[in-house]
């Protein structure tokens, strides 16, 4: 071992992360690992809103979106089973090896309490109509096997791989914010890392600095390309809306595929939209960012199920020179809708933004959907989603009503601001290392995967790399 203070050093203890230091252990490498996480251990991180019923903004992290498994622990738990969904990880390497590496990495998923149970893969029939309405609304319907965790039983999972990596030696530094990398002659030889509680700043160094910091630590990870620069391009920006109706007009799809993946390119501009985390029965949260923004988003327990079904609908869109700042357009975007809700979630009627007025409060509490979300705000997202996304998702939620009669009805909720932090594209070779030596950047953060499963993925194929490197 070098005169280093680790081998390896991970930043951000969220799927990719996790798996990268869980699979080394799993190959029973004797590797001195360190994990650096902003937030909290799982044990400590609890939402106060249970109690609250409001988000009373926690700090420094929202305990949502920061600490050991990232957002994962409160998300609804939903693993992707197809190389088709999640990102563009099976293009960037090879497609039949990330088939095979989902495989695996689901069994480890189910050795530490996954449910056995596969959604979408039954009631082929019904399916094969689902897909021929897909097919008449111009919508492509996309197969995809669904394990589904659910948020109670996604914590306890989490918990158990956090104690194995306690237990087996992995050191994991919580309350640590990396607020700078050591870079010298173009090679990163460490980390400057800030423990939040008390504000002092430490350096360490290793051999091998792994990114690995989520759509939270995105916009932090970008400003440490333009300082270093390490090689990157602007991706995509998904803005998007938080849809939610009543089980009964999603039954049929619940019962069928528990997540429909529809993929759409909308008239009249022919951008891509998409579904993303339907949620059966499920909450619509609220997620707080490191900069203050409030973002939406969804969940569904296991046993604990609401009166409704909630799923994302988001526009991508792509830009080119001059503009290179997707992240920071996406947050404007989020400001202006956190501005008009002063604070919280925005939430409006399909049918009022047809209408081209605003929601109103007493108009909600005399719908069919109760909202599940209940501090969300009543008022008009047109005025803050910019009009070409508010047009495609206006655009698909029609095209949706002709597979899912009903979806859009007048009542159907639409809650602002869904976006989703992974436009900055950084390039990386096959072993997922930067231009800068011994720097390698990992899942959502880096913008090549999206979602639990090929974040995950991601970290299994990074350790046998640098298992790889290592043997060489």
């Amino acid at each position: 071992m070098s005169n280093t203070d680790y081998d390896i050093i991970v930043v951000g203890a969220g799927p990719s992360g996790i798996f990268t230091a869980l699979e080394l252990l799993i190959k029973k490498s004797k590797l001195k690992i360190a994990i650096f996480e902003q937030g909290k251990s799982l044990k400590q991180r609890h939402c106060p809103k249970i109690h609250t019923n409001k988000c009373v903004n926690c700090k420094p992290f929202c305990n949502i979106t920061a600490g050991f498994s990232g957002a994962g622990a409160f998300s609804d738990g939903k693993l992707s089973l197809s190389p088709e969904v999640g990102g563009n990880l099976p293009y960037h390497i090879d497609y039949e090896k990330v088939k095979s590496i989902i495989d695996y990495t689901d069994k480890i998923y189910l050795k530490y309490g996954a449910d056995t149970k596969i959604e979408g893969i039954d009631n082929l029939d019904l399916i094969k109509d689902i897909r021929k309405r897909a097919i008449f609304a111009g919508l492509k319907l996309v197969d995809c096997p669904i394990r589904h965790i659910g948020t109670e039983k996604a914590r306890e999972l989490y918990l158990k791989i956090e104690d194995t990596l306690l237990s087996n030696g992995i050191e994991l530094f919580f309350n640590h914010l990396c607020d700078d990398l050591l870079v010298t002659n173009n090679e990163c030889k460490g980390i400057i890392v800030r423990n939040v509680l008390n504000n002092t700043k430490s350096q360490y160094t290793a051999n091998t600095i792994v990114m690995a910091t989520g759509r939270n630590g995105a916009g932090r990870l970008s400003n440490m390309c333009k300082n270093y620069n390490i090689t990157h391009h602007a991706g995509t920006v998904d803005i998007g809306v938080r849809v939610e109706v009543r089980n009964e007009i999603m039954e049929e799809i619940n019962n069928a595929l528990y997540e429909s993946k529809l993929i759409g390119y909308i008239p009249p501009f022919n951008d891509k939209v998409r579904t993303f985390c339907q949620n059966p029965g499920g909450f619509v949260s609220q997620e707080n960012y490191d900069d203050g923004l409030a973002i939406v988003n969804g969940h569904s327990y296991k046993d604990h199920k609401s009166d409704n079904t909630n799923l994302a609908i988001l526009s991508s869109h792509n830009f080119k020179d001059p503009f290179d700042r997707p992240i920071d357009y996406a947050r404007k975007v989020a400001e202006m809708a956190n501005m008009l809700g002063d604070g919280k979630i925005l939430v409006q009627r399909y049918g009022d933004i047809i209408q081209g007025k605003r929601t109103w409060s007493h108009e909600l509490i005399r719908s069919n959907i109760t909202p599940t979300l209940s501090d969300a705000v009543a008022g008009d997202i047109t005025s803050a989603i910019p009009f070409r996304p508010m047009l495609n998702i206006v655009n698909f939620i029609k095209a949706m009503d002709h597979i899912v009669p009903g979806f859009a009805g007048n009542e159907t909720l639409l809650y602002a601001p869904e976006i989703k932090f992974y436009s900055n594209r950084i390039d990386v070779d096959k072993s997922f290392m930067t231009n800068i030596k011994n720097l390698y950047v990992l899942g959502d953060s880096g913008g090549l995967t999206r979602g639990l499963m090929m974040a995950s993925v991601m970290g299994v194929i990074m350790a046998d790399n640098l298992l790889a490197r290592i043997s060489i």
